[in-house]
This record gives structure tokens, C-alpha cells and sequence, in this order.
């Protein structure tokens, strides 16, 4: 039988989160009944909440950084057991069939369901996240966590963790390399920590010197201050690896001319045009590349969160109540936060 929920929805493009009461769908052969401990805050869950990139379905029980542990499996389960600590990221299905898919790429599939806010593939229900108390989700699409974690700042790792780590598996990132992250929030602060577990040589480009007490204290070697030229200047062609977490439409030339040949620029932040034009002669005569990303496939996220084990890697985190999660929202916009919001679920009961 279907199971009643505790949860928190947005009701409209312009309403403050509520309490809201729905059901989980009753297991499939292949699905995880999860009782959902701590569930982070993305930037993302705002957007959507409040329509920012297109119309969108209400209710809306938004989030995507779910860490929780395993109430009951389907009969078809085989990689999960009752008790074991478990997340869930920013899908809950895809197609299964495409190349996407069939390369391990699942946030690439046409048809990728994400958390919240989509509709069930099987069904046609409307997909619910983690504000809620329990969560049910094919087995393809839970993770493992390792015990080691603290489970609370675990759970940023499924957002903003793999963002940052995805980028830096691609390009190979390991001792010796020189990676920079533009921006000092709650993706920047992963890429930094992620980065130099890698071993690599890791700078923070940012506009406020502000950020160097920080960026230190999370592992950066170096910090430049990117509206100085002459710190600009000395950074030319050094870097192999940038990742660019900025949300909002910025003027990537700049940083272009710091990558070394063969170097790539990966923006992971801003979905919108940029302006002004890039300048295509740096990236022709050296080679280099500028492309972006998206998450990371399920297998990924397992071996990301399996080398955040190895390395005792989590997110900065501040925790809060269900409660205070309008409150969060605002702060969020404010950029007051140091670096992830993840709210406790017990307390939703």
C-alpha cells in the first residue's frame, strides 16, 4: 500500500514552502523505501520553486541532496539492505535504454526524471523530493554512502560534490596539475576540497578578498583577485583545469587567457548567454577548451562519493529545521551561508 508523507511544498511560483501531506507510492519490484534523514538546500530548489527557468508544476516538495537509510526493498532488490545509509541525487530515472544511459550518463538522457517536480515514467505522478520524511526510488538510483561520513555534510556531495568532482575526473586532474575554481560558494568550496584530495596544484579566482581566509582554510595554495590585472596577468597560461562556478552572466575572456594550451574552462554555474562574445582566437591558437557540465551519471556519483570516503571529504554545512526553510531560502539568496544549508528531516516529525 501507498504510504503517507510529511512534507514541505511550494504551492505556486510566488508561495512560501508549507507543510503538505502526500503518499509514496507502494515498492516495485525494484524500488528503496528510504526514511529520509538530512536533505541539503541547492540554489537550484529556489529556481524551481519560484519558475525561474520556465513554467513548472505545483505542488512542488522540492530537494536533491538526500541522505537517509533503508527502511524496506522490493523483492527484485539486490544492492541494498535495511539499515544501510543510502543518498539520492538529482535524478530518480532516465530512459535506461539510450547511449546516454548505456555509457553510464544518465543526467544526459532525454528523458531523465529528475527528484522533483517531473513525472514518473511508469505512472505519470508528479515526482516529489526530499523535504519529506521518506522517499521511494528504484534501486538504479540509490547511492551507497560510506559509514565513515558525517551523514549531514554527506549531503551536498550529491549536488554540488559531483558537479565539481565530474569536471575533474574528465580532465584527468592528479598530482602535478594546476586546477583553479572561479568563485567561493557552496560549489566553489567543493571543487577546492575535491581538488586538492586529487593532489593538484589549486587556486581560487575571486573578486573579494574576503574569500583568501577561506579559500586557505580549505586547501587553495593560491588566491587571485580577478579584477586586478596585474594578478591576472601573472596567472597567464598557467592553468590546466578551471571550473567555473559563477551563477549569473561574466566575462569569461579573462580567464580564458589564463589557461595553459590544451587547457579547459567549464562552466557549471550560469544557464544563459554570455556576454560579451568570447573571443575564439584564445581557444584556437592554444587549443584550448570551453564547454560545460552537468552533474554526473550514477556510476560517477558512486565512485565520487566512494573517493569522499577514502579522503574524509564532505561540505561545510550549517543545519537547520524544516521550519526555518523560508528563512533559508532568503539567506540563500544573500549568499549567507558558510557553505551548504542541509536540513535536519527529524525535524518534520
Amino acid at each position: 500500500m501507498p504510504s503517507q508523507v510529511k512534507g514541505y511544498a511550494a504551492h505556486s511560483s510566488e508561495s512560501d514552502l508549507v507543510p503538505y501531506s502526500f503518499e509514496r507510492r507502494d515498492l516495485r519490484a525494484d524500488d528503496v523505501e528510504i526514511e529520509i534523514l538530512y536533505c541539503g538546500i541547492c540554489h537550484t530548489d529556489i529556481h524551481h520553486v519560484r519558475g525561474d527557468w520556465g513554467p513548472e508544476e505545483y505542488p512542488m516538495v522540492p530537494g536533491h541532496e538526500i541522505i537517509g537509510r533503508v527502511l524496506k526493498v522490493g523483492e527484485g532488490v539486490t544492492k541494498f539492505i535495511v539499515g544501510q545509509s543510502v543518498g539520492v541525487g538529482c535524478l530518480v530515472d532516465s530512459c535506461r535504454e539510450c547511449g546516454s544511459c548505456e555509457h553510464h550518463q544518465e543526467q544526459y538522457c532525454d528523458e531523465f526524471v529528475p527528484t522533483y517536480g517531473s513525472r514518473d515514467r511508469h505512472d505519470g505522478t508528479l515526482t516529489f523530493g526530499g523535504y519529506s520524511d521518506k522517499i521511494v526510488v528504484s534501486e538504479r538510483f540509490v547511492l551507497s554512502i560510506p559509514e565513515n561520513l558525517n551523514l549531514a555534510g554527506a549531503a551536498p556531495l550529491l549536488c554540488a560534490g559531483i558537479t565539481m568532482y565530474s569536471p575533474l575526473k574528465r580532465w584527468n586532474i592528479s598530482a602535478g596539475k594546476k586546477v583553479a575554481v572561479i568563485g567561493l560558494g557552496g560549489l566553489g568550496h567543493m571543487g577546492i576540497k575535491l581538488a586538492k584530495a586529487m593532489g593538484a596544484e589549486v587556486t581560487l579566482f575571486s573578486r573579494s578578498k574576503g574569500k583568501e581566509e577561506d579559500a586557505y582554510r580549505l586547501g587553495a595554495d593560491h588566491v587571485v583577485i580577478s579584477s586586478s590585472e596585474s594578478q591576472m596577468l601573472s596567472v597567464k597560461s598557467s592553468f590546466d583545469l578551471i571550473i567555473d562556478t559563477v551563477p549569473y552572466n561574466h566575462d569569461v575572456n579573462p580567464y580564458l587567457k589564463t589557461l595553459a594550451p590544451d587547457g579547459a574552462l567549464v562552466l557549471v554555474g550560469f544557464f544563459g548567454a554570455l556576454e560579451p562574445t568570447v573571443q575564439t582566437a584564445a581557444l584556437i591558437a592554444r587549443g584550448k577548451t570551453l564547454t560545460g557540465s552537468l552533474i554526473g551519471g550514477l556510476e560517477e556519483t558512486q565512485q565520487m562519493l566512494d573517493f569522499c570516503g577514502e579522503h574524509n571529504v564532505t561540505a561545510d554545512i550549517e543545519m537547520l529545521d524544516i521550519k526555518d526553510i523560508n528563512l533559508a531560502y532568503e539567506r540563500l539568496l544573500k549568499s549567507d551561508v558558510k557553505y551548504r544549508f542541509v536540513v535536519d528531516m527529524n525535524s518534520i516529525k
